[in-house]
């Protein structure tokens, strides 16, 4: 189906952008056109900002329950869309279909289940002797999405945002707007009061900075690339609004000499690859014993040959493309830097995998003998391309994970509980996973370093959207 989302939700109502401008949105796998949007402007923006400011007296002053209530709706009406949520992600960023269906668009259900879950035991004013404590919304939010995990990132903004009793402005990312914009659609027919949620698509240097800068928004939440994230925190000095960002990744897999080395080397390839690479929290770079080199490159390569590159409406696919054409033509200049600095190609490489003619598809790539000054272990890729680097011992190891501007996630693996515990300890990273452990939407996700500040996912989530006050002298 051609999809066509040329307004923008403002003040509960689908209106026209205030000067019309179509952008096609393109499917990854055909690179035909999948559907239209609008692209917005300052004058859109500063509608949909004054519809939030208004509606933000009423809303912020709405009781926990009834704020619960609604995204209890939400969630109803949310599980009843998700085959169609999961049909936008496939065609807007190429998600293969059960990829799409059972964790792309699944992840919304997670996120509103946990923060149900949170909000049962959260107090929103605490008692500290004669001090009263309560946790207010921030305000007026501006919140902007990237492409990725299309819903995810949209969820764990909005969800928190609304429980707090914020107000706010949502720009998607405009290569995944559909998704974006059927979430609009339910959380309209939930009861979201006009005004509270608004939805405005366009560019980052747009309406991004539009958001940013606007003295109107008391917050703005950002999820995608440092460089970008930089950009957005300069815009939004002046007005010193609250700033919280969900920035880029190069996460190091420790894989430990006593670890089920079959299991850890599979899972971690994996982990790059479902997704053709583009998660900021994606396990890129693999350190392994060096004396087991070998055998780590044979497990890595066979399971790399394994992933199924094509149609993501296919049965029996696993790896769908990259998002856009510049995004493939990144990647592939990642590939060429790397086998021009010297790193060793176990399989993969540059072009199109075998039997493909269009899309934008890369081949699994695995890199081995990589060092941590070279390119390719250094900066975020966002393709399925995994470093192999040996490492002597455990303290290389922990030294080489640690050796990064980024700091978002972690993984390690042995096969000591406790041995693992003790190197996750040591690492600077928001998240560390141990021996394959998935996601937890009630624990706090975000990242040191150039990945960030602040946290989001569960009840950190939903303090990043509160403001605290202290009555004095409030009796006991």
């Amino acid at each position: 189906m051609a999809y066509d989302f040329r307004k923008f939700l403002i003040d509960g109502q689908w209106v026209a952008p205030a000067a019309p401008r179509e952008h096609p949105v393109v499917n990854p796998a055909t690179e035909e056109p999948a559907g239209v949007i609008s692209l917005g402007g300052a004058e859109d923006v500063d509608r949909a900002v004054a519809a939030a400011r208004r509606a933000f007296e009423g809303w912020s002053r709405t009781a926990p329950a009834e704020r619960k209530a609604l995204l209890e709706r939400i969630l109803v009406g949310y599980k009843a869309r998700l085959p169609e949520v999961a049909a936008a992600i496939t065609a807007e960023m190429g998600a293969p279909a059960g990829l799409a269906l059972k964790a792309q668009a699944a992840v919304g259900v997670g996120h509103l289940t946990a923060l149900l879950q949170a909000l049962e035991g959260f107090a929103f004013e605490e008692q500290r002797g004669t001090t009263r404590l309560v946790h207010e919304p921030v305000g007026v939010c501006a919140l902007v999405t990237p492409w990725n995990w299309p819903i995810n990132q949209v969820a764990v903004k909005v969800l928190p945002a609304l429980a707090a009793g914020c107000t706010m402005v949502l720009k998607p990312s405009e290569l995944s707007p559909f998704s974006a914009a059927l979430w609009a659609e339910v959380l309209q027919a939930a009861g979201t009061p006009p005004g509270v949620f608004n939805l405005v698509n366009g560019l980052g240097p747009t309406v991004g900075a539009a958001l940013a800068a606007h003295p109107g928004v008391d917050m703005v939440s950002f999820t995608g690339s440092t460089r970008a994230g930089v950009e957005v925190a300069r815009a939004a000095a002046p007005s010193v609004k609250r700033v919280h960002q969900e920035l880029g990744g190069k996460s190091p897999n420790v894989i430990l000499d006593d670890a089920d080395l079959a299991r850890a080397v599979k899972i971690g390839v994996l982990q790059v690859i479902q997704n053709s690479g583009q998660s900021c929290d994606a396990p890129t770079r693999m350190l392994v014993p060096e004396a087991r080199l070998a055998e780590v490159e044979g497990l890595a390569r066979a399971t790399a040959e394994a992933a199924v590159v094509g149609d993501p409406a296919g049965e029996k696919t696993t790896v769908g493309p990259v998002v856009s054409r510049a995004q493939w033509e990144r990647v592939q200049g990642y590939i060429e830097k790397g086998i021009a600095e010297g790193a060793r190609l176990v399989t993969g490489g540059p072009g199109l995998p075998p039997g493909l003619t269009r899309g934008y598809f890369v081949r699994p790539t695995v890199f081995s003998d990589v060092r941590n000054d070279m390119t390719v272990a250094r900066e975020e890729i966002f393709g399925p391309v995994i470093c192999i680097l040996p490492c002597r011992d455990e303290e290389e190891a922990i030294r080489i994970a640690n050796d990064t501007p980024y700091g978002l996630a972690a993984y390690v693996w042995s096969g000591d509980p406790a041995r693992a515990r003790r190197v996750a300890g040591r690492l600077r990273a928001g998240q560390v996973h141990l021996n394959g452990a998935g996601p937890d939407f009630g624990a706090p996700f975000g990242g040191y370093k150039l990945s960030g500040n602040g946290r989001e996912w569960g009840v950190h989530g939903l303090r990043e959207y509160l403001e605290v006050k202290a009555l004095l002298g409030a009796g006991t």
